[in-house]
């Protein structure tokens, strides 16, 4: 075992040095290649150091020969330098020239873009100032036209009022001589009605045919002169209520009218004419002659025409239902002829046709009569209802 131990020593000793001595061999070969190093470049840069002296030398020697070939070009060098020295100065003169140009050219474009707004300040304040005035004046004129107006309406409703006085003053003395011709119509009608009843087959003669005749023409021509007066009040009242096809009719009424009164002026009546007819109104029976009863039918179917014309006139201008108000209904007295019948009893009957009439005519219908031959003509049936005539 010792002898074992002591070879394995002796081996690892070996071991050991054998490596020492690679290991130092290693570090001196090591040192003596960094010598050698070292050397090679010292030597190097000694080497370089005698190139860069040389070419400084070449440089040098190549200035001096340059510049031995720069001197004899070196004025005119200046006078080329001193030339374009000269031109840029001027360059930088005309630029700065042009650049103050430029400058006043803007100075006058803002001065001119502010005058030229100045101007048109001023002129769109004049605009406002005229267009001020002209408000003003169309507003004074708009006042004086409004109170022109206001004036105008005031002038004509006094005018209306007025007028609408003088309407009802004359309508007021219509009523009293209405009333005053009632009360004599009632008296003429209460002696004429005793004489009829008590008149049966009487007999008249020429003398007093005339008599008769000369009383009821007085009290027809009466009955005109009232509505001549009245005709104007109410033609006015008419054009206020802008009632203008019953405007027409009544024009065409009173032109009718004073035809008829030439056909009265020319009138003949019969002799020795006899009551031989008799009829009932109101419970009553009266009599009167052939001719009387004619009048009497007549009346009935003038009434009943214009009673239609009447009615068509008011449905046309939308005025309302009122045969009453009507001028044909109150006047009544169209085709009459003062010889065979009094002027009240024309008047009753008118009225009873003129009644039926309207009504037709408003309502836009034939109930009571008819249209033949350019003429309104009540029933056959209907005027009997109205007038029974027996002999």
């Amino acid at each position: 075992m010792k002898a074992q131990n002591l070879k394995q020593f002796g081996l690892s000793l070996a071991v050991g040095g054998a490596l020492l001595l690679g290991v130092s061999g290693e570090v001196n070969a090591q040192r003596n290649n960094r010598g050698r190093d070292q050397k090679q470049a010292q030597e190097t840069k000694q080497e370089g150091k005698s190139d860069v002296q040389e070419q400084r030398k070449s440089q040098q020697e190549q200035w001096r020969q340059a510049q031995t070939q720069q001197r004899p070009a070196q004025p005119q060098q200046r006078q080329v330098q001193q030339a374009q020295q000269e031109q840029n100065r001027q360059q930088r003169q005309s630029q700065q020239e042009q650049w103050r140009q430029q400058q006043q050219q803007r100075v006058q474009q803002v001065q001119q873009q502010n005058t030229a707004r100045q101007q048109q300040q001023r002129q769109v304040q004049q605009q406002q100032e005229a267009q001020r005035q002209e408000q003003q004046v169309r507003q004074s004129t708009q006042r004086r036209q409004i109170q022109d107006q206001q004036r105008t309406q005031q002038e004509n409703v006094w005018r209306q009022q007025q007028q609408q006085r003088q309407i009802q003053e004359a309508q007021q003395t219509q009523a009293e001589t209405n009333r005053t011709r009632q009360q004599q119509s009632r008296q003429t009608w209460d002696r004429s009605s005793n004489q009829q009843r008590a008149g049966q087959n009487q007999r008249y003669t020429r003398q007093q045919q005339q008599q008769l005749q000369q009383q009821r023409l007085q009290q027809y021509n009466s009955q005109w002169q009232n509505w001549q007066y009245q005709r104007q009040a109410r033609e006015r009242q008419l054009q206020q209520q802008n009632r203008s096809n019953y405007l027409r009719y009544q024009q065409n009424y009173w032109n009718r009218l004073q035809q008829d009164r030439l056909r009265l002026q020319q009138a003949r009546f019969y002799d020795n004419y006899v009551n031989d007819y008799q009829y009932n109104r109101g419970g009553n029976y009266y009599y009167t002659s052939q001719y009387g009863a004619q009048q009497i039918q007549n009346a009935i179917n003038y009434g009943y025409e214009e009673g239609f014309r009447a009615g068509q006139a008011d449905r046309s201008d939308g005025w309302g239902f009122n045969y009453e108000n009507s001028y044909g209904y109150q006047d009544a007295s169209y085709g009459y002829d003062s010889y065979y019948v009094g002027l009240d009893e024309y008047n009753y009957y008118f009225r009873e046709g003129f009644q039926r009439g309207y009504e037709d005519g408003y309502n836009g219908r034939y109930q009571y009569g008819s249209y033949n031959n350019g003429k309104y003509q009540i029933l056959g049936a209907v005027l009997q209802t109205i007038f029974s005539l027996v002999r």
